[in-house]
């Protein structure tokens, strides 16, 4: 069995500390320049949590979130949470006060890590009345009047080392680990209760996925409240890797470079964003190096995993990635082996054109209820098709429902949802089979395709089913389309919702001339502009049976985002709050 003796998440440190102590077990930037914890230091720096903790009579079974970015203390407070038999709550610090408030109340959260005096702050509005205490919020930066992390630590100074032996012996490798709180397209977040073997399962399930080992580098860039990250971690974590903590999203692209780490974990908008700054670098050149350039994506973009092209195609890629994919990968750090991405469907065509660059992406699927991997591309080409979701891990059973749905039984599928029997009893059979709520098909007998989301698909007055999320990611292979939410629901026909890529429909309105200067918000409404649309509208329709066809589309010029609250922390679409946004917009279609 891989790591043999991990069989609670904590154990990993000891397992690391065993066969390959690592100089740079948790590195992050202080004051500009990286900071490493040597995987000794980083075990000391959990016990103190736990002791801590254990202090201000934190125990078994107890809540403590955790809400903050992507940092050291995220996992310093993680472990030492799990020594004690405790339970973290792990909260996306962009969730609305509702949603703060409904965790905190419905986990009995007893304490609390923030990461800064705006979180600090939210955490303590959402609070009121709930006996969460003030002294038991803990800052991972200084804020005035805030108990710092550090204080935490140094209370466990007064407790005895000896103390926490016995806690950390009678925590079980069934015992509950964590609560993650879905962000949830609709109603209220659900607690996903995930135990430590339900996690450690599915690092188990994929010890063999990543083609790197001990003193090589990771570097982290999604929030550690998204599972995958999360489980992705603890995976690269029991290989050696040390994980280097991005500064923030903006700051990806220069860590990337400083770090150069040999894999990342991405959602697919990261991947699109990093696919759009090089493409839009290679929009800016002239003459032959921009032919050049052209020219190897448009080969890229032909590439195939799963079969040959022939030797003259073969030629020309090795051409391809001397002059131009070279700089791709510098861009990355120059040792990107692989991009683990998940958290919702990535375009076929990027993925084809990376691998075409020498970077393999590993587009995989899962749910927070799966710890989360079901199924995943793998590093060879073999086992990796770009436009499905790959194989099965091993240990994980999946079947397709007579209706098309997913079901999955594994060691990694939770427990349960907390407080909600009622919600448990729909999601999971008597014989431990989960309803994935997705829509699927296998390709070739074992390669998994998502095709939609159940509970998204609606009837058009005329009684056929449509699936929008099939529609949404072929219209989201054209460059100027940034984001689409198809609808229709009880209509004649599909509509959509569409917001330009601001910066290719600015570069296309100044290579027509007339749309020179003008702005997003004035160009969306030009006949020129709409027409173009409905053009990339109508190229994409071909692909589809009549009642699927969109029929009619309005643009919108501003970009849905997780601040405005019509995204989830993980991206999706939260398809009820945009409809109820732009109700006289969608009216309009079908006037």
């Amino acid at each position: 069995m891989p790591f043999p003796g991990v069989t609670r998440t904590f154990d990993i440190l000891a397992y690391q500390l065993a066969q390959f102590p690592q100089p740079r077990c948790l590195v992050a930037k202080r004051a500009g320049q990286w900071a490493p914890s040597s995987t000794q230091e980083v075990m000391e720096a959990v016990d103190l949590v736990s002791r801590g903790l254990h202090a201000l009579g934190v125990g078994r079974g107890d809540k403590v979130a955790i809400v903050a970015p992507s940092c050291p203390e995220w996992l310093l407070a993680d472990f030492g949470i799990a020594q004690l038999g405790a339970v973290s709550v792990p909260i996306y610090p962009t969730v609305t006060a509702e949603d703060y408030r409904f965790i905190l109340q419905d986990a009995a959260v007893r304490v609390v890590f923030v990461a800064d005096a705006e979180l600090y702050h939210n955490v303590l509005a959402a609070s009121e009345d709930m006996g969460l205490s003030a002294a038991h919020v803990f800052t991972f930066e200084p804020v005035p009047g805030a108990r710092p992390f550090a204080e935490l630590q140094a209370l466990g100074r007064g407790v005895a080392p000896e103390a926490l032996a016995p806690l950390k012996a009678a925590v079980q490798p069934t015992d509950l680990l964590t609560l993650i709180y879905t962000s949830g397209t609709t109603g209220r977040p659900k607690g996903v209760m995930l135990s430590h073997d339900n996690v450690l399962s599915n690092c188990r399930a994929m010890y063999d996925f990543i083609p790197a080992g001990p003193g090589e580098r990771v570097l982290s860039v999604l929030p550690l409240a998204h599972v995958l990250e999360r489980t992705g971690t603890y995976l690269f974590m029991q290989l050696g890797l040390g994980i280097h903590f991005a500064e923030s999203i903006g700051a990806v692209g220069d860590n990337l470079r400083e770090v150069q780490p040999v894999t990342f974990v991405a959602v697919p908008r990261l991947l699109e964003k990093v696919y759009e700054k090089i493409t839009a670098q290679g929009a800016q050149l002239g003459g032959a190096k921009k032919r050049l350039f052209d020219w190897a994506v448009n080969l890229g973009l032909r590439f195939d995993p799963q079969r040959s092209l022939g030797p003259w195609y073969n030629a020309q890629l090795a051409v391809a990635r001397r002059l131009v994919f070279a700089k791709w990968q510098a861009a990355l750090g120059g040792h990107v082996k692989c991009i683990i991405v998940g958290g919702g469907a990535l375009q076929p065509r990027l993925a084809r054109v990376f691998w075409a660059a020498g970077i393999h992406v590993m587009e995989g699927y899962g749910l927070t209820e799966t710890s989360p991997v079901i199924s995943a591309c793998r590093y060879d080409s073999a086992n990796n098709m770009p436009g499905t979701v790959g194989p099965v891990l091993t240990g994980v059973e999946v079947k397709i429902a007579p209706d098309g749905e997913i079901l999955t039984r594994s060691p990694s599928v939770m427990l349960g949802y907390y407080n909600r029997p009622d919600l448990t009893a729909e999601a999971l059979d008597a014989d431990g089979w989960l309803r994935t709520g997705d829509i699927g098909e296998f390709v070739n007998g074992r390669f998994l395709k998502i095709t939609d989301r159940k509970k998204e698909m609606f009837k058009t007055s005329g009684g056929k089913y449509v699936a929008p999320q099939r529609i949404e990611a072929q219209l989201l292979e054209a460059p100027l389309i940034e984001q689409v939410m198809v609808v229709g629901d009880g209509q004649k026909f599909a509509g959509a919702l569409l917001v330009p890529n601001a910066a290719a429909l600015l570069d296309w309105a100044q290579s027509q001339g007339l749309l020179a200067g003008l702005s997003v918000d004035e160009l969306v409404i030009q006949e020129p502009v709409q027409r173009l649309f409905h053009e990339l509208v109508q190229a994409c329709n071909v692909q589809f049976a009549q009642w699927e066809q969109v029929k009619k589309i309005a643009l919108l010029p501003t970009p849905w985002t997780v601040e405005s609250g019509e995204l989830t922390p993980t991206l999706k679409l939260k398809r009820k709050v945009i409809t109820r946004a732009n109700e006289p917009v969608i009216a309009g279609l079908y006037r």
